[in-house]
């Protein structure tokens, strides 16, 4: 294995932006969910007439499907993932629009599909006023907790965190928005980063983990888990999701 100032020097200068996780191949790998979301994403699309995909990051997703509606919008709110997700999907067409899901800039009634895969956070009242009358919601959410045992290495037990995003929340949250749960599949996946390099990039790339992270203030932390990994003993943590479809009322 490479030294530790090589391995934090590579993960500092790698590219963080979209949701492309290609640089962990050899390094971490996480479980995936049974269901398959992208193929399932492809398929609903393959069928719509006009679809939303917020939150969409580079574009990574969307891109997968081999057919899309005649009509295709992405909100983005991160400008580099908007850049990217531009060049991306451009040439297909897809109207990329640089927005956070809490004021979509869409028309009431706009789209008979909308989608997410990881939500910084699901608008309801958002998501129900851009969809037609029984049109459908299909996401992959993050679970509560999720990660928890990384977060918690370095920030300490967290245990008012830990329900945030928990499905009875978000159930109750989308029928008071008036939106009816037709399916909701939970997973629990296991992690695993093998040198001290992937778990820094995957805290750059995800900055809400723990947010005020940097080398230099955490390098205790990261100089103990350096030489665990070094050991040969992976640092293990669960990644959790749920597959959510909900309906909006004729």
């Amino acid at each position: 294995m490479r030294t530790f100032d090589t391995l934090v020097s590579e993960a500092l200068a790698a590219d963080v932006a979209g949701w492309d996780f290609s640089w962990l191949d050899g390094r971490a790998t996480e479980e995936r969910p049974p269901w398959g979301y992208a193929q399932l994403l492809a398929q609903r699309l393959s069928t719509a007439s006009a679809a939303l995909d917020i939150d969409t990051g580079g574009g990574e997703v969307i891109a997968e499907a081999p057919l899309l509606p005649p009509r295709m919008a992405a909100t983005e709110a991160h400008p580099p993932n908007v850049a990217r997700a531009r060049k991306r999907l451009g040439p297909r067409r897809v109207d990329v629009v640089e927005s956070g899901p809490e004021n979509l800039p869409f028309a009431n009634g706009s789209f008979d599909l909308v989608s997410s895969r990881h939500p910084v956070r699901p608008e309801w009242s958002e998501i129900a006023r851009v969809l037609v009358p029984g049109g459908t919601y299909f996401a992959q959410h993050v679970g509560p907790a999720s990660a928890f045992e990384l977060i918690e290495f370095f920030l300490g037990p967290q245990p008012a965190n830990r329900r945030s995003r928990h499905t009875d929340t978000e159930v109750h949250d989308a029928e008071a928005a008036g939106l009816a749960l037709e399916t909701l599949r939970t997973a629990r996946c296991r992690m695993e980063f093998r040198d001290i390099g992937a778990v820094i990039w995957i805290l750059r790339k995800c900055p809400w983990w723990v947010p005020d992270f940097s080398v230099e203030d955490y390098l205790p932390q990261l100089r103990e888990l350096d030489a665990r990994l070094r050991r040969g003993d992976p640092f293990v943590a669960h990644s959790t999701r749920h597959l959510v479809v909900a309906r909006k009322p004729d």
